[in-house]
């Protein structure tokens, strides 16, 4: 770099070479060429991905979760689901009822319902 410069300097072009050959190699110059040098990518291997997971993130937590667990171990596994399922029905009527009486689109309606199912993961009814 040094010899380019001195030679475009002796034929008469101004030099674009600023500072010593100390300060560019050893003085505070050299942290940038290092950190320029250095590799910015690194390349990683192939991700894993996993199948969709199905239940509750939020299982066994809420304020209704030991509610719902003792109820589902007294009444049975297959009966719980039954009366879980005319439950949301029921909830999902209330809510298509609603939006008809205030007069919402059925986007509205639909975003009301993830709500609603939000809201019950979070309370522990879907526990």
């Amino acid at each position: 770099m040094a010899a380019s410069s001195i030679t475009a300097a002796a034929a008469g072009f101004s030099s674009s070479f600023h500072g010593s050959w100390g300060t560019s190699v050893a003085g505070q110059d050299y942290s940038t060429v290092q950190a320029k040098a250095a590799p910015t990518c690194v390349k990683a291997g192939k991700l894993i991905r996993h199948g969709p997971m199905m239940g509750n993130v939020n299982a066994g937590k809420g304020v209704f979760a030991p509610l719902v667990v003792v109820t589902r171990n007294i009444v049975g596994k297959k009966q719980f689901n039954q009366i879980r399922g005319k439950a949301i029905a029921l909830h999902s009527q209330v809510i298509n009822e609603f939006c008809k009486s205030i007069g919402a689109d059925s986007k509205q309606k639909q975003g009301l319902i993830r709500l609603a199912k939000k809201n019950g993961e979070r309370l522990g009814f879907l526990a």
